[in-house]
């Protein structure tokens, strides 16, 4: 599948710093056109540029744990700001992600309700919760994002009816909208997105003018954005414009 030879290219690149095209060729047996094309995609994200004879890295791979450490005041404000548009009785989504994990610290333990996620951490904080019904989404463990990704049976997804589904993104751009670079959360992502009844997209300012190999959902499909201080103005404008609630932790 082509999109997930992108991936492993640009985790490729990402892995050896600078490569050839020919050594491309050869460790993805396709051909010096074909890669061409793959490399022009792969440049839109940003995260490589082109040199004579090759590509380079420029973004340096962050683990999970140090990823939460970066903004962890604003993370935590926001996952503040987010909780507080859950209800009694909704049937919430909780995406995967640095921020998205903070709101189950400050989620009501009494308050009644329907907690669908795939986050490792979500799992762990609302397993305590009493009446919390805890539903899993995913069939394997990706130890990188803490997360489950993958579902065996796309029905799954289709069963759920989400009152809000509370998202992160790796990039989000007003052309490319909301990104990720994982086939398989790009999977589950896209299908909560279509379906909930409310999209709340929690990022901090890290995340905005950055597009990453796919988009799950249009900046314009949002409902809500949840952010902090640092918001680019083109994206408070275009909050205005599509009619999204801007939420400033």
């Amino acid at each position: 599948m082509k999109v997930r030879r992108l991936q492993e290219i640009e985790h490729y690149i990402h892995t050896r710093k600078n490569v050839t095209l020919d050594e491309l060729c050869l460790i993805f047996d396709v051909s010096k056109n074909t890669i061409r094309r793959d490399i022009n995609q792969i440049l839109q994200s940003g995260s490589i540029e082109k040199v004579y004879g090759g590509v380079v890295s420029v973004t340096e791979l962050i683990p999970f744990e140090n990823r939460n450490v970066e903004y962890r005041d604003q993370k935590a404000d926001i996952g503040r700001l987010a909780a507080t548009y859950v209800e009694d009785h909704d049937l919430i989504f909780i995406d995967s992600g640095t921020t998205t994990c903070t709101m189950i610290e400050f989620l009501d333990p009494d308050k009644p309700l329907t907690i669908l996620t795939n986050s490792l951490d979500v799992i762990n904080g609302a397993s305590g919760m009493p009446n919390v019904d805890l539903l899993v989404l995913g069939s394997t463990y990706k130890r990188k994002t803490r997360s489950f990704v993958g579902v065996d049976d796309a029905r799954t997804l289709a069963k759920y009816n989400v009152n809000k589904a509370f998202l992160s993104a790796t990039g989000v751009s007003l052309a490319h909208g909301l990104t990720n670079s994982d086939l398989l959360e790009h999977e589950i992502k896209k299908s909560i997105a279509s379906r909930a009844q409310q999209r709340i997209l929690l990022a901090d300012p890290s995340k905005f003018g950055r597009s990453t190999l796919l988009t799950y959902a249009a900046f314009s499909d949002l409902d809500v954005l949840v952010t902090s201080e640092g918001l680019p103005d083109e994206y408070a404008e275009a909050c205005r414009s599509h009619g999204i609630a801007l939420r400033r932790a």
